[in-house]
């Protein structure tokens, strides 16, 4: 691709231009999913409690909004904390609680200054309202803007989401409205949590882990996966142009020859 002033600007580096030229503007994923994963291994290595991991992860969330946002990509899905994650000890929970707080605060002007909006997918009820009311916020601030579409995905669980989106079409037959004969792969995906959202051309995962972790697994039937042993903190924009040039080297059939 011939990158522009803007994009030469933010990706700066030798590699990074280097692989910036060799992209198919044309061939680039409009919906890219990622795995945030190896914060604590990351924190670790280093001698320092989990939650220092998941403060320095911060600043590669921030890295791929920015690169997206220069590659034009139209949405961006971030899983930022899964339903099980409440299992991990309570210290670090209500750490990423309170951080969400402090990133939002502090973030959300950078994201209406980059035309990205926020939306949110997950069961939110059971967030703390400072987390809750900190997420709703930055949904309303930016819900106008036009550009890069950043999904949080915030107490989300895939089975789960196919849990109500069931218990939903089951109560519509109920009550009358809906018939079993009614039931589609589309009428399905208008009742889970990403309901108008496209589904992803590409799904990232950092760490070195190989699964999806209860992360979209309705809507990925046929997105491209890429696995790094790189740690999420480690993450950022000359990663991200490895990642696409792999994407580039797909066939994407989707079932066909």
């Amino acid at each position: 691709m011939n990158p522009t002033a803007s994009q030469l600007e933010w990706f700066e580096s030798d590699h990074a231009r280097a692989r910036l030229e060799a992209l198919d503007a044309q061939s680039l994923p409009q919906h890219i999913a990622i795995i945030m994963d190896g914060n604590g291994r990351w924190a670790r290595a280093k001698g320092k409690p989990r939650l220092f991991g998941h403060k320095a992860g911060v600043k590669s969330v921030r890295e791929m909004i920015a690169s997206c946002v220069e590659l034009g990509t139209g949405y961006l899905t971030i899983y930022s904390f899964s339903s099980e994650n409440w299992t991990r000890p309570e210290e670090e929970v209500s750490g990423i609680m309170k951080l969400f707080v402090e990133v939002l605060s502090r973030e959300v002007v950078n994201l209406n200054k980059q035309n990205v909006r926020v939306k949110l997918i997950g069961d939110l009820d059971d967030l703390p309202q400072s987390t809750r009311e900190a997420f709703d916020n930055c949904v309303a601030s930016t819900a106008e803007n036009t550009g890069l579409t950043l999904v949080v995905a915030l107490n989300y669980g895939a089975r789960q989401d196919l849990v109500h989106a069931t218990e939903a079409i089951a109560a519509d037959i109920k009550a009358g409205s809906l018939t079993p004969e009614d039931i589609t792969a589309q009428l399905i995906s208008d009742r889970l949590s990403t309901a108008g959202i496209p589904d992803p051309d590409f799904l990232i995962r950092t760490s070195g882990e190989t699964r999806l972790s209860n992360f979209l697994l309705y809507e990925t039937a046929y997105t491209e996966l890429y696995f790094t042993d790189i740690l999420w903190p480690d993450f950022g924009r000359d990663q991200l142009l490895d990642a696409l040039l792999s994407f580039q080297t797909r066939d994407r059939r989707y079932g066909g020859l």
